[in-house]
Protein backbone atom coordinates (compact mmCIF):
# COMPACT_ATOMS: atom_id res chain seq x y z
CA UNK A 1 0.00 0.00 0.00
CA UNK A 2 0.99 3.31 -0.56
CA UNK A 3 -0.68 6.84 0.07
CA UNK A 4 -0.24 9.52 -2.58
CA UNK A 5 -1.92 13.07 -2.55
CA UNK A 6 -4.73 13.09 -5.18
CA UNK A 7 -3.88 13.83 -8.42
CA UNK A 8 -6.67 14.21 -11.77
CA UNK A 9 -5.27 11.09 -12.81
CA UNK A 10 -6.92 9.25 -9.31
CA UNK A 11 -10.45 10.74 -10.49
CA UNK A 12 -11.63 7.61 -12.22
CA UNK A 13 -10.63 5.39 -8.93
CA UNK A 14 -12.49 8.56 -6.88
CA UNK A 15 -15.85 7.85 -8.95
CA UNK A 16 -15.49 4.21 -8.44
CA UNK A 17 -14.89 4.62 -4.46
CA UNK A 18 -18.07 3.33 -2.69
CA UNK A 19 -19.31 4.02 0.90
CA UNK A 20 -22.43 2.69 2.63
CA UNK A 21 -24.96 4.81 4.06
CA UNK A 22 -24.19 3.31 7.14
CA UNK A 23 -20.54 4.97 6.70
CA UNK A 24 -21.82 8.00 5.34
CA UNK A 25 -23.30 9.00 8.66
CA UNK A 26 -19.90 9.20 10.15
CA UNK A 27 -17.92 10.33 7.23
CA UNK A 28 -17.84 12.66 3.38
CA UNK A 29 -17.52 11.31 0.24
CA UNK A 30 -13.99 11.18 -1.16
CA UNK A 31 -15.59 13.73 -4.17
CA UNK A 32 -17.35 16.66 -2.19
CA UNK A 33 -13.26 16.65 0.10
CA UNK A 34 -11.65 17.18 -3.20
CA UNK A 35 -13.67 19.89 -4.19
CA UNK A 36 -13.01 21.42 -0.64
CA UNK A 37 -8.92 20.75 -1.14
CA UNK A 38 -9.49 22.50 -4.11
CA UNK A 39 -10.96 25.30 -2.17
CA UNK A 40 -8.55 25.01 0.54
CA UNK A 41 -4.58 25.60 -0.07
CA UNK A 42 -4.48 23.97 3.58
CA UNK A 43 -6.91 20.59 3.22
CA UNK A 44 -5.17 17.97 1.11
CA UNK A 45 -7.04 15.05 -0.02
CA UNK A 46 -5.08 11.51 0.51
CA UNK A 47 -5.40 8.50 -1.36
CA UNK A 48 -4.51 4.81 0.00
CA UNK A 49 -3.31 2.90 -2.65
CA UNK A 50 -3.44 -1.03 -2.58
CA UNK A 51 -1.84 -1.46 -6.32
CA UNK A 52 -3.91 0.41 -8.59
CA UNK A 53 -6.80 0.21 -6.45
CA UNK A 54 -8.32 3.06 -3.95
CA UNK A 55 -8.98 1.42 -0.91
CA UNK A 56 -8.89 4.32 1.71
CA UNK A 57 -9.43 8.13 1.60
CA UNK A 58 -8.92 11.08 3.90
CA UNK A 59 -8.03 14.41 4.34
CA UNK A 60 -5.29 16.20 6.19
CA UNK A 61 -6.30 19.71 6.93
CA UNK A 62 -3.65 22.09 8.74
CA UNK A 63 -4.25 25.85 10.18
CA UNK A 64 -7.34 27.04 10.18
CA UNK A 65 -8.85 23.77 9.40
CA UNK A 66 -6.86 22.33 12.91
CA UNK A 67 -8.24 25.05 14.85
CA UNK A 68 -11.68 24.11 16.16
CA UNK A 69 -10.13 20.99 17.41
CA UNK A 70 -6.55 21.53 19.16
CA UNK A 71 -4.40 24.40 20.43
CA UNK A 72 -1.48 22.78 18.96
CA UNK A 73 -0.13 25.58 15.88
CA UNK A 74 1.71 22.50 15.30
CA UNK A 75 -0.83 20.17 14.55
CA UNK A 76 -2.80 18.51 11.57
CA UNK A 77 -5.74 17.06 11.53
CA UNK A 78 -7.02 13.70 10.02
CA UNK A 79 -10.46 14.13 8.55
CA UNK A 80 -13.33 12.19 6.28
CA UNK A 81 -11.56 8.94 7.47
CA UNK A 82 -12.95 6.31 4.98
CA UNK A 83 -12.01 2.71 3.45
CA UNK A 84 -14.17 1.73 0.41
CA UNK A 85 -17.01 -0.20 1.56
CA UNK A 86 -16.03 -3.00 -0.95
CA UNK A 87 -12.64 -3.20 1.10
CA UNK A 88 -13.65 -3.25 4.54
CA UNK A 89 -12.16 -5.85 7.37
CA UNK A 90 -9.16 -6.76 5.07
CA UNK A 91 -7.25 -3.93 7.20
CA UNK A 92 -6.63 -1.05 4.69
CA UNK A 93 -7.83 1.10 6.94
CA UNK A 94 -4.68 0.29 9.78
CA UNK A 95 -2.31 -0.26 7.05
CA UNK A 96 -3.41 3.47 5.64
CA UNK A 97 -3.05 4.80 9.91
CA UNK A 98 0.48 3.07 10.42
CA UNK A 99 1.50 4.75 6.75
CA UNK A 100 0.72 8.22 8.31
CA UNK A 101 3.27 9.21 10.22
CA UNK A 102 5.65 8.81 8.13
CA UNK A 103 3.83 10.09 5.17
CA UNK A 104 3.01 13.43 7.78
CA UNK A 105 6.85 13.68 8.99
CA UNK A 106 7.96 13.37 5.16
CA UNK A 107 5.29 15.66 3.81
CA UNK A 108 4.43 18.52 6.49
CA UNK A 109 7.91 20.05 8.42
CA UNK A 110 6.99 20.93 11.84
CA UNK A 111 4.14 19.16 12.39
CA UNK A 112 4.28 17.17 15.80
CA UNK A 113 0.89 15.69 15.86
CA UNK A 114 -1.86 14.38 14.02
CA UNK A 115 -5.45 14.91 15.78
CA UNK A 116 -8.57 13.75 14.99
CA UNK A 117 -12.30 13.66 15.73
CA UNK A 118 -14.30 10.25 16.32
CA UNK A 119 -18.40 9.99 16.48
CA UNK A 120 -18.76 8.60 19.68
CA UNK A 121 -21.50 6.25 18.10
CA UNK A 122 -18.86 4.87 16.04
CA UNK A 123 -17.22 2.44 18.35
CA UNK A 124 -15.46 0.17 15.53
CA UNK A 125 -13.16 3.45 14.36
CA UNK A 126 -12.30 4.63 17.92
CA UNK A 127 -11.11 0.93 18.37
CA UNK A 128 -9.14 1.23 15.19
CA UNK A 129 -7.32 4.51 16.21
CA UNK A 130 -6.55 3.28 19.60
CA UNK A 131 -4.61 0.26 18.05
CA UNK A 132 -2.94 2.74 15.67
CA UNK A 133 -1.57 5.08 18.48
CA UNK A 134 -4.05 7.33 18.53
CA UNK A 135 -4.83 8.52 22.42
CA UNK A 136 -8.01 9.86 23.95
CA UNK A 137 -7.64 12.95 25.07
CA UNK A 138 -10.92 13.42 26.78
CA UNK A 139 -11.91 16.56 25.02
CA UNK A 140 -15.47 16.28 23.54
CA UNK A 141 -16.84 18.40 21.24
CA UNK A 142 -20.41 18.75 19.17
CA UNK A 143 -20.28 17.95 15.75
CA UNK A 144 -22.62 17.94 12.83
CA UNK A 145 -23.27 14.36 13.18
CA UNK A 146 -23.14 14.10 17.06
CA UNK A 147 -21.00 13.96 19.92
CA UNK A 148 -16.91 13.58 18.98
CA UNK A 149 -14.20 12.55 21.04
CA UNK A 150 -11.06 14.54 19.73
CA UNK A 151 -8.12 12.37 19.78
CA UNK A 152 -4.18 12.28 19.38
CA UNK A 153 -0.59 11.40 17.96
CA UNK A 154 2.29 12.85 19.04
CA UNK A 155 4.86 12.52 16.71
Amino acid sequence: MQLYFYEDRFYKAIQNYSLTEDQLRFTGQPKDCIELSKEDSDRFSILAMEEDQLVTFFDLHKNEGVKPYSTNHYSILLRAFSTDSRNQGRGYAKQALMLLTAFVKQNFSGINEIVLAVNLKNVAAQGLYKKCGFVDEGVRKMGSKGELIMMSYHL
